[in-house]
C-alpha cells in the first residue's frame, strides 16, 4: 500500500483537502510534516464548512488517524483552539498525534515576527505574524524549544534562558518592547504539558510501522511549491520545505518509501504576501476571479492575488516534486467567461524563455506569453465524469494538462466534498 504526497503546485491555497478528501475510505493516516498555523484548509462536509489551519484535514475523515510530523512548528495555544471547536461541532479528534520532535512557537517568537516585519518597512516579505519564520530560525540555529521539552521543566528553563538572553537584547535595544521574562515563558508553555502528554509519540517510527503493516499514509503539505524555502520565489517564502522532499524530512519516512506524488493546481492561480506574480492580474478580471473563487485566505483573511493559469510554473512543480497526478481545483469558477488566457510561456529581454527563469531579477520582469482557449456557460458543479463537462471545459483540461509536466486525475468542480470529477485512480 502506498506513501502519498500531497502538495500544492503553485502558491499555496489550491485546495489541497480536495485530494484527501478524494481518496476518502482508503486512507489509514494523514500527516502534516511542514508549516504551522500560517496557512490553513477549508474543506465542506455537507452544509458544514470546516477551516484547519494547524490539523491536518484528515481529522475529518472517520478511521483516520491525523498525525502532526516532526517538522511543523506549533503553536499550542492554537492547536488546543482548533480541537475545542471541532469537538464542539461534534468531530473526533481523539486519534491526533504528535511528534515529540516538533519545535514550538512561543510568545517571543510572535513578538518579533511582528515587530522584524514592521521594521523591514516596504521592505517587507508578507509574512502572516505568527511567529513561523523565527521559530524555524531557532531551530536551525539550535535554540529551539520542542515539544518533547515540556515534560522536563529543568531543560525547558534551560532552554527559554538561552533563547531570551539574546532576544530580549533585540526587542529591548532594537525594537524598543520589553523584555520577556523566562517565567511567564516556562509557565505558558507547562500549562499545557498534561493536557498534551497523551498526544504524544514518536511519530517517525509510528509512520514507518504503519506503512510496514500495509497501511495508507497520505503526508499533506501545507503552503506549496513557489513558498519553498529553497526551491521557491526567495527570499518571499515560507520557512520550512513544501515540496515533496520535505515529506521526507519532516516525517521520518525514506524517500524510497514515497510511491505518488499528487500535486494541486488551480483552474486558475494565486498567491497571498509579496513577490513575483508573472500572470497577476490588476484589472477588473483580477478582481472577478476574486469574488468568484471567494480568494481570501483561509488564516488571515487577506485577498488574495488573482492571475490566469501558469504552464511553467506547474512544469517547474511536476519537476522538482517528482509529480505523478496533478489535482485541478475551482475550474467552476471559470464558467462564464468567452476566452480563457492561459500563460504558456514568457517574455524575458524579448526573448521567449519556456520554463521559470533562475534569476529571480528575470522572474520578477518575466511578461506572460498567453494562448486563448473557449470558455463555457453551463455549470459543471454537478459533473462527475469527464464526459459530464462541456466540451469547451473539457478541451480546458486537455490542453493544460498537455503543457504542465504531468497527467490531470481529477478536477474539482464545486466546494462540496463531493464535487469532483475523477479521471485516473490516484493510488493507481
Amino acid at each position: 500500500m502506498p506513501a502519498v504526497v500531497i502538495i500544492g503546485a503553485q502558491w499555496g491555497d489550491e485546495g489541497k483537502g480536495k485530494a484527501t478528501d478524494l481518496l476518502g475510505s482508503r486512507i489509514d493516516y494523514v500527516v502534516k510534516f511542514n508549516g504551522g498555523n500560517n496557512a490553513g484548509h477549508t474543506v465542506v462536509v455537507g452544509d458544514e464548512k470546516y477551516a484547519l489551519h494547524l490539523l491536518p484535514s484528515g481529522i475529518l475523515t472517520e478511521g483516520v488517524v491525523p498525525v502532526i510530523a516532526n517538522g511543523v512548528v506549533i503553536d499550542i495555544e492554537v492547536l488546543f483552539d482548533e480541537i475545542d471547536a471541532l469537538n464542539a461541532r461534534g468531530v473526533d479528534t481523539s486519534k491526533l498525534v504528535v511528534s515529540a520532535n516538533a519545535h514550538v512557537i512561543t510568545q517571543y517568537h510572535r513578538t518579533l515576527d511582528k515587530v522584524t516585519e514592521r521594521f523591514l518597512g516596504s521592505r517587507q516579505i508578507g509574512t502572516t505574524g505568527r511567529g513561523i519564520g523565527p521559530s524555524y530560525a531557532d531551530k536551525i540555529n539550535r535554540v529551539g524549544i520542542r515539544i518533547q521539552d515540556l515534560f522536563d521543566e529543568n531543560i525547558l528553563r534551560q532552554k527559554v534562558e538561552g533563547a531570551l538572553h539574546s532576544k530580549n537584547q533585540l526587542l529591548v535595544k532594537l525594537y524598543n518592547r520589553r523584555a520577556i521574562t523566562v517565567d511567564e515563558i516556562v509557565d505558558d508553555l507547562l500549562s499545557y504539558a498534561e493536557r498534551l502528554r497523551p498526544m504524544v509519540a514518536d511519530t517517525g517510527l509510528l509512520l514507518n510501522q504503519a506503512l510496514d503493516a500495509g497501511k495508507t499514509v497520505v503526508f499533506e503539505g501545507g503552503q506549496a511549491t513557489m513558498l519553498d524555502v529553497d526551491h521557491g520565489t526567495y527570499p518571499f517564502v515560507t520557512s520550512s520545505n513544501s515540496t515533496a522532499g520535505g515529506a521526507s524530512t519532516g516525517s521520518g519516512i525514506g524517500p524510497g518509501r514515497i510511491d505518488r506524488v499528487i500535486g494541486i493546481v488551480k483552474a486558475y492561480t494565486t498567491r497571498v504576501g509579496a513577490g513575483p506574480f508573472p500572470t497577476e492580474l490588476l484589472d477588473e478580471s483580477g478582481e472577478w476571479l476574486r469574488a468568484r473563487g471567494f480568494e481570501f485566505g483561509t488564516t488571515t483573511g487577506r485577498p488574495r492575488r488573482t492571475g490566469w493559469y501558469d504552464a511553467p510554473v506547474a512544469r517547474y512543480a511536476a519537476r522538482i516534486n517528482g509529480i505523478t497526478d496533478f489535482v485541478m481545483t475551482k475550474l467552476d469558477v471559470l464558467t462564464g467567461l468567452k476566452e480563457i488566457p492561459v500563460c504558456v510561456a514568457y517574455e524575458v529581454d524579448g526573448e521567449r524563455v519556456e520554463e521559470i527563469p533562475v534569476s529571480q531579477t528575470d522572474f520578477h520582469h518575466a511578461v506572460p506569453i498567453y494562448e486563448n482557449f473557449p470558455g463555457w456557460s453551463e455549470d459543471i458543479s454537478g459533473a462527475r465524469v469527464f464526459e459530464d463537462l462541456p466540451k469547451n471545459a473539457q478541451d480546458y483540461v486537455l490542453a493544460v494538462e498537455a503543457i504542465s509536466g504531468s497527467r490531470i486525475s481529477a478536477i474539482g468542480v464545486g466546494p462540496d466534498r463531493e464535487a469532483i470529477v475523477a479521471r485516473h485512480d490516484l493510488l493507481d
